[in-house]
């Protein structure tokens, strides 16, 4: 039965993502007929220039922003609920993505402190700050794990580092000049829209060599899930896989956060919804799935975000209606579910 699972699971998360890019194509703030898309998108000349531009500029690069930052928060909870072997771990609420944000702070607000941030390098600094800053979280987050055992305990360690890197957030910002205190408000409101077509390249193939990078580590997380020990015995090196997993869920977390600002929830809660769907934690279907799952939530995040002829709401508005439900859901059911069993 959980073999038929996946094959199903995967086919109609497919259907729902194809669906929800139809939909994400179709509805805007400027109403756009369904041919005249259709036209644009085929290389036909649509009525107004302008409709061309909307499509082609804003709603496909969203689209395909979404679409891979979904994947990538989602995979990158999934490697930190496994590492940590902790349902409640995942980028936002052990730190990660605040890091990251701590990095992207330092460049966009260190105009007041006589540096312009676009002396520095404009998006590669950023995105530069932001790895730098989820790698030295999640560094400081595996040197606690050696001496933690409790994963709550852990857990509330990551809490605290989140605290101590959105104090030093605060510190930058009152020095900061008040355009750069706007624009980093702005940024951290989190929005796909932000990517154009000349920088989606970049941000694709960092995305997509980190999830082959984390798709090659099936296997020892598989074995990681009945505990390093065990995983030792079978001849895993753990230190080794902790360090890779440490610079591919960081980096999978800093590009996110770096070019669409720090998305909360769906770190955490997409791989809960993915293994509910297979009712299996074999990595092998779970990653996948995963990904697939994460692409469609953070679309149909993206498509209620639209306000027709009034705008885009901030992401982050809308994943914890989606989050929340399904975390209080895992909490309450956790000793029903089979996978935790």
């Amino acid at each position: 039965m959980k073999r038929r699972r996946f094959p199903i699971v995967m086919t109609a998360l497919a259907v729902l993502l194809l669906l929800l890019i139809v939909g994400c194509l179709l509805i805007g703030s400027v109403d756009i007929p369904a041919r005249e898309v259709l036209a644009i998108l085929t290389g036909g000349e649509p009525s107004k220039a302008t409709w061309g531009v909307i499509v082609l500029h804003t709603r496909v690069p969203m689209i395909c922003t979404a679409i891979l930052a979904g994947a990538a928060l989602s995979v990158a909870g999934l490697l930190m609920q496994t590492v940590f072997n902790n349902p409640l771990a995942g980028p936002s609420i052990l730190g990660v993505s605040t890091g990251a944000s701590l990095g992207v702070a330092i460049v966009m607000l260190s105009a007041g402190f006589g540096v312009a941030a676009e002396s520095i390098g404009g998006y590669t600094a950023s995105l530069v700050g932001a790895i730098l800053g989820a790698a030295a979280v999640m560094a400081a987050l595996l040197a606690f794990s050696a001496v933690v055992r409790s994963n709550t305990m852990l857990l509330i360690v990551g809490i605290l580092l989140s605290y101590i890197t959105s104090s030093a957030i605060s510190f930058l910002n009152f020095f900061a000049t008040e355009e750069g205190v706007h624009s980093f408000v702005i940024w951290g409101l989190g929005s796909f829209t932000g990517l154009t077509l000349d920088r989606l390249p970049a941000f694709a193939l960092l995305i997509i060599v980190s999830l082959a990078w984390a798709a090659l580590l099936v296997k020892p997380l598989n074995a990681m899930l009945l505990g390093q020990n065990y995983a030792a015995n079978l001849g895993v090196n753990t230190r080794s896989v902790r360090n890779q997993l440490l610079v591919a869920t960081g980096l999978l977390t800093a590009v996110v956060t770096a070019f669409c600002g720090p998305i909360g929830f769906l770190g955490l809660a997409v791989p809960h919804v993915a293994r509910l769907l297979l009712m299996s934690s074999n990595h092998n279907t779970l990653l996948p799935c995963t990904a697939l799952a994460g692409a469609v939530v953070a679309l149909l995040c993206t498509f209620i975000s639209v306000l027709p002829s009034s705008g885009t709401l901030p992401i982050n508005s809308i994943t914890p209606l989606v989050g929340v439900p399904v975390i209080l859901y895992i909490i309450v059911n956790r000793r029903r579910i089979p996978y935790f069993n």
